[in-house]
């Protein structure tokens, strides 16, 4: 009789840096002209399980100011996520390595792991935050394929139903089409901490499942 096999071990913590001496030169590769590593330098990590509350100065939006501001939803060592400054739809949001890679095949595979974990976290918080149970998942390559920003990076944009009030003011831009409205600081402020809440929701049920099937297996 083949024995079972042991529990697979649980991920490892998220290293948490002191944001006081976050030195965002120190593992992580940028381009100076690309906008998204200017975020990934200028936000620190901080445990997304636990995240820091609206008021905290490491996830002011104002950080990336004269520039849009950046509404944080999710910053690791290892990966970035925030709203989409132009958005196709209400949580659209944009998920990509801290490091400066242009396209999908340049990401490492530690990278890859970590953005194949967050994009299913972050669809699950995006969906508690704003009620709509319907999302694309986009990642582009190169300009023919529509890729506008030459660093890798994941749009999650809910989609929300016709007969739902939101969807109207964006009919004409589903799937891309028509003019796209600048994201509002004041509704991206209170949108982004309800999603980072619901990031730390997911992760937490995450990890307590883990617990409740190893225990199930002994």
């Amino acid at each position: 009789m083949t024995p079972p096999k042991p529990p697979s071990p649980p991920p490892p913590p998220v290293p948490v840096p002191n944001p006081s001496t976050f030195d965002p030169t120190s593992s992580a590769t940028h381009d100076s002209t690309c906008p998204f590593c200017t975020i990934s330098k200028t936000y620190p990590p901080y445990d997304p399980s636990s995240p820091p509350p609206p008021s905290s100065r490491s996830i002011s939006p104002s950080l990336t100011s004269p520039n849009p501001c950046t509404f944080m939803l999710l910053s690791t060592p290892v990966v970035i996520a925030f709203l989409d400054i132009m958005p196709l739809s209400p949580g659209h949001l944009l998920l990509c390595p801290r490091s400066h890679r242009p396209k999908l095949t340049d990401v490492t595979p530690e990278e890859s792991a970590e953005l194949g974990r967050y994009v299913r976290v972050l669809s699950a918080a995006v969906s508690r935050a704003t009620g709509i149970r319907d999302w694309n998942v986009v990642q582009n390559n190169g300009a023919a394929a529509a890729q506008v920003v030459p660093h890798c990076h994941f749009h999650v944009i809910p989609r929300p139903e016709l007969r739902d009030k939101r969807a109207e003011r964006f009919t004409s831009t589903m799937f891309g089409r028509g003019q796209r409205d600048e994201l509002d600081d004041e509704e991206g402020e209170a949108l982004a901490a309800e999603i980072r809440r619901a990031v730390g929701e997911v992760l937490k049920e995450d990890e307590d499942k883990s617990e409740e099937e190893k225990r199930a297996k002994l």
